[in-house]
């Protein structure tokens, strides 16, 4: 089923065009991407998703309600976790919950009970009586999520949920996405990082100057730019050769090696190791090297990396 839809969305301010059409498509409990350059329009799209600003024009529908006519529904559905953290520092982690879980109106038994399940869901139980002044930039990004979810939300905009954490902070909130996609939760992500694209999203789209320009699974971004190649490494110098005359379009790598332009499809390699097989020639060993999604992005957006 199809948790966020969107057709025909645009967005300007005054004569500059933010968003210029985008169609959107994300399937009920995966992580979909969006990536983009800065002041591509990516915050801009989650403000309009999640009902924060409005759109010029287009159709939007979130966790199956239309996010133009039914606004409050879609805020009932969803949870958002903005870039910077929304904790209030005077608070300690289980007070931030609670106050969450009273604008929820979920009243006072029930409140305490979610607020506890989610500190130790986070692993925040110790800390749950301390001041969030104290905590660690990481401990504020969980609690920060975790207040996100005292309202049990379908989908959950993350709007590049881990700038500034340390990197076992980072994959400590990779693992807590994963666990709430496995859940069935529907992860809407942003982000600056193209590694935690890559690890977290079942699909990305690249969106620059207000167009999405791409959209695929991350590999088959990857295949999309030139670049891609099979190793092959033999265990003679005649393997090599032979190799090397059979196939014609290859370069030889480091030693008894060669590297054979490819798209790391199946098909393509079906073809490759069938050219192989005719000649009866052995290979030792074969891996797919295709480009990362720093090669995608700089090439679809003419940008260097995100970070």
């Amino acid at each position: 089923m199809t948790a966020i839809a969107a057709t025909g969305l645009r967005k300007s301010y005054g004569d500059k065009v933010v968003l210029d059409g985008i169609d959107l498509d994300v399937t009920e409990g995966t992580t979909f991407s969006l990536l983009g350059p800065n002041g591509a329009g990516k915050t801009t799209v989650v403000q309009i998703l999640s009902t924060l600003i409005g759109a010029d024009a287009g159709e939007m529908r979130v966790a199956g309600h239309d996010v133009t006519r039914d606004p409050d529904a879609v805020r009932a559905a969803i949870g958002v976790t903005g870039q910077y953290s929304a904790v209030d520092k005077f608070l300690t982690g289980e007070e931030n919950l609670i106050m969450m879980a009273d604008l929820h109106h979920l009243g006072r038994k029930e409140g305490r009970r979610r607020a506890a399940e989610l500190l130790d869901r986070f692993d925040l139980t110790e800390a749950a009586g301390k001041t969030t002044a104290t905590y660690s930039g990481g401990m504020r990004r969980r609690l920060d999520l975790a207040m996100t979810l005292i309202g049990d939300p379908r989908v959950i905009f993350l709007d590049e949920p881990t700038t500034g954490l340390d990197p076992r902070s980072r994959r400590d909130m990779w693992q807590i996405i994963r666990d709430l996609v496995a859940r069935g939760v529907t992860i809407f992500l942003t982000t600056q990082y193209l590694d935690e694209a890559d690890q977290l999203a079942d699909r990305i789209a690249v969106l620059d100057h207000g167009v999405l320009i791409a959209e695929g699974t991350p590999e088959e971004l990857k295949r999309l730019i030139p670049g891609g190649h099979v190793r092959l490494r033999f265990a003679e110098a005649s393997g090599l050769e032979s190799a090397r005359r059979a196939l014609g379009d290859s370069s030889p790598g480091d030693e008894l090696t060669l590297h054979v332009p490819s798209d790391g499809s199946v098909k393509s390699l079906r073809a490759l190791l069938a050219r192989l097989d005719d000649q009866a020639i052995e290979v030792e060993e074969l891996s797919v090297h295709t480009p990362d999604l720093d090669d995608v992005f700089l090439t679809l957006t003419g940008k260097e990396r995100v970070r």
